[in-house]
């Protein structure tokens, strides 16, 4: 399939690469040239500008938030699109965009999927994302090639291409709360004198034995938190997307309002730029372990 790929980012940069090793013909545009450069040499083809990407008739994109895809997917870029065009948006953003994303597309003529993905870099490096669609039933069929070249499953959540949002902004959220609670449990065990690892080698290896406790337990135990393959700030972006979305539908989220502070608190302690796992650190400032 002829696709153009936005967004080349640690993840982008890996499911593009998926995409040519499943003999895709790839066109690929970045704001930054060094992976553009380096897809080239694996035999993709470089573009100048997203327009030139849309070309290929199915594109898919991987912004980094709501404002990149406003910047990028401007409306000259739909305007000069082909008529019936494909767009595939893997990025996690608000659902207000999602939303008003697919009016926009509908007006140009151009079919519109959401389909964010769960997984960190590693995994999609490996092409096992799990990928949450939703759009028009035969257009997701068109592109199911292309995703199953990116990830192990793709999980349909229906027409609207918004459903699909929702349930990336709940996932990240619920990891989020995983996290948070791993870190309050290993900060009360090291007050008593158990360290952290101990703590969660049982408690990953029994109670809560899934690839997120597991993951993160391993990062929050070994205090791994660089390099990042999800940074702190990035999470923090997530969790009040998910807010907004919860207070638009009049849904209250305490847990996702602690979550928030506690993210931002971590990152006014210079630790933005780490891993989400991170996190974990504030409850161990707070409980003054640290030096401990």
């Amino acid at each position: 399939m002829d696709v153009g790929f936005i967004g080349l980012g640690t993840m982008g940069r890996a499911m593009a690469a998926n995409l040519l090793k499943a003999a895709h013909h790839v066109r690929v545009w970045n704001r930054s040239q060094e992976p553009v450069r380096a897809l080239a040499g694996q035999g993709a083809t470089a573009c100048t500008s997203p327009t030139e990407a849309f070309q290929a008739g199915v594109v898919i994109s991987m912004l980094a938030d709501d404002a990149a895809v406003r910047r990028v997917l401007s409306e000259d870029v739909l305007a000069n699109a082909p008529r019936s065009a494909i767009h595939v948006n893997m990025a996690t953003i608000s659902v207000a965009l999602a939303k008003e994303l697919a009016q926009v597309h509908a007006e140009h003529g151009l079919h519109y999927v959401a389909a964010p993905v769960f997984g960190r870099p590693d995994v999609a490096e490996a092409a096992k994302l799990n990928i949450v669609a939703a759009g028009e039933p035969r257009t997701l069929d068109h592109v199911a090639p292309l995703f199953e070249a990116m990830g192990q499953k793709t999980w349909r959540m229906g027409e609207e291409p918004y459903r699909a949002n929702v349930v990336k902004l709940a996932g990240n959220f619920m990891l989020g709360c995983a996290i948070e609670a791993m870190a309050e449990a290993c900060a009360m065990a090291q007050a008593h004198d158990v360290a952290p690892a101990d703590v969660l080698e049982m408690l990953t290896n029994s109670l809560f034995s899934s690839p997120v406790y597991k993951g993160y337990g391993g990062l929050i135990a070994e205090e791994r938190y660089e390099p990042a393959l999800f940074k702190l700030a990035l999470a923090l972006k997530d969790v009040r997307l998910a807010l907004a979305a919860g207070e638009h539908g009049r849904v209250p989220m305490p847990f996702a309002s602690v979550l928030r502070d506690n993210l931002l608190e971590a990152i006014a302690q210079g630790d933005g730029d780490k891993d989400f796992a991170a996190l974990a650190r504030v409850a161990s400032r707070r409980a003054k372990l640290t030096e401990r």
